[in-house]
Order: C-alpha cells, then sequence, then structure tokens
C-alpha cells in the first residue's frame, strides 16, 4: 500500500470514529444556528453579510478540529500510529480530515444565502466570499490542530487557549489570514494571499502535532 493511500485509509477510519462519537454535530449545528439568524431575514447585498459567516467559521472550524483531533483516546492514537506506520500519516490524515470538515462549514456559509437571498451573487462575489471563508476555515483548522492533542493535553486547556487566540485574532483587520480576508470582503477585493496563508497554517500546525507525536512516542 502506498503512503497516499495508507494516509487515505486512516483518514476514512478517522472519519467512521468521529461519525460515531457524534461529538462533530455541535460545532456543525451552533454554525447552522449562527446563518439561520444572520441570513434567516434580510441581512442585505453580498458581501457584507458574509464577513460575519466568516468570523463565525473561524472558532466552529477550530472547534472541529479538536473534536478530531481528540477523538480517539490517547491508547488508541497510539494503536493507530502503530497500524497505519507511523506518527506522519496519523497527523496528514488528521489535517485532512479536519480541514475538510471546516471547508463544509465554509462551503454551507457560501451557498446558502447565494441560494436564499434575493439579492444577485455575480461570479467575482462568490469568488471573494469563497476564498474568505477558507481563509478562516484553514485558519480555525490550524488553532484546533495546535490547542488539541498531542499539543496540549487536556480539553480544558485546549478550550481556554483556543477562545483566547480566536479572540484575540479575529477582530483585527489588519492581521492575516482572518482579519484581513473579513477585511478584503467589506473593501470588495479578492483575498488570495489570505486563503493560501491560512492553508499554510493548517499545515505548518499538522506539521508540529506529528513532531510532538514523535517526541511523545
Amino acid at each position: 500500500m502506498t503512503v497516499v493511500a495508507r494516509t487515505l485509509a486512516v483518514a476514512r477510519f478517522l472519519v467512521a470514529d468521529v461519525a460515531r462519537s457524534q461529538r462533530f454535530l455541535l460545532p456543525f449545528v451552533a454554525h447552522g444556528a449562527v446563518l439561520a439568524v444572520l441570513f434567516g431575514g434580510d441581512p442585505g447585498p453580498p458581501p457584507g453579510p458574509w464577513a460575519v459567516s466568516a468570523l463565525a467559521v473561524y472558532p466552529a472550524a477550530a472547534w472541529l478540529a479538536v473534536v478530531v483531533a481528540n477523538t480517539e483516546a490517547p491508547e488508541q492514537r497510539a494503536v493507530t500510529i502503530a497500524s497505519a506506520g507511523g506518527p506522519s500519516r496519523v497527523a496528514a490524515a488528521t489535517l485532512l480530515v479536519a480541514l475538510a470538515g471546516g471547508l463544509v462549514l465554509a462551503a454551507l456559509s457560501v451557498v446558502l444565502p447565494a441560494v436564499v437571498s434575493r439579492y444577485p451573487y455575480p461570479p467575482p462575489v462568490l469568488v471573494a466570499g469563497t476564498l474568505a471563508h477558507v481563509a478562516c476555515a484553514a485558519t480555525g483548522t490550524a488553532v484546533g490542530l495546535l490547542v488539541a492533542r498531542p499539543v496540549v493535553t487536556r480539553i480544558g486547556w485546549s478550550f481556554c487557549v483556543g477562545i483566547a487566540v480566536v479572540m484575540a485574532t479575529a477582530v483585527q483587520p489588519w492581521l492575516p489570514p482572518v482579519g484581513s480576508a473579513v477585511d478584503a470582503l467589506l473593501s470588495g477585493r479578492l483575498p488570495v494571499a489570505e486563503a493560501a496563508l491560512g492553508a499554510g497554517l493548517a499545515v505548518a500546525a499538522a506539521v508540529v502535532s506529528w513532531a510532538r507525536e514523535i517526541r511523545t512516542a
């Protein structure tokens, strides 16, 4: 079995494990409630309302990443690492699953208003909204992975540190990728650099988790 195939097999195992735990429902339900309130009435023309939904994706994706990374108990995680052939594959699979979940949250945020709103959503606006939400989802995934096991071993500390990081970085318009991505929505720019930076942060977070797995193995 190739490295890619084994990593995807681990990812499928993690998806099944997360689905069985049903803990992924909480961030999805919470984010769905935000979208229902935001787009249930008349939020106004795009891309302004997306600034709020993009901000909401950030903590939801972080929450989901913590759920994915913490689904397995440490003892079960050790068995998974041994079966996968090393911590790097497990770290990569965890990143793939967490990031995929974050992108689903982002897709819901972009598609829902385009479907239910009475305002037009031209392609340039859709591209801007998509990139901003991808930036926030990827950054949230990075934060979640960095405050989850094996980097932070206690869920209480994961919650406190994660909330602190999100609150400190979400509302600064000069601070990429989240703050500047939201600012780009409000100013009509395409947040390409922010989306790329968010993806890079997510990969870096997976590398840190992998390095921690090796050190604690």
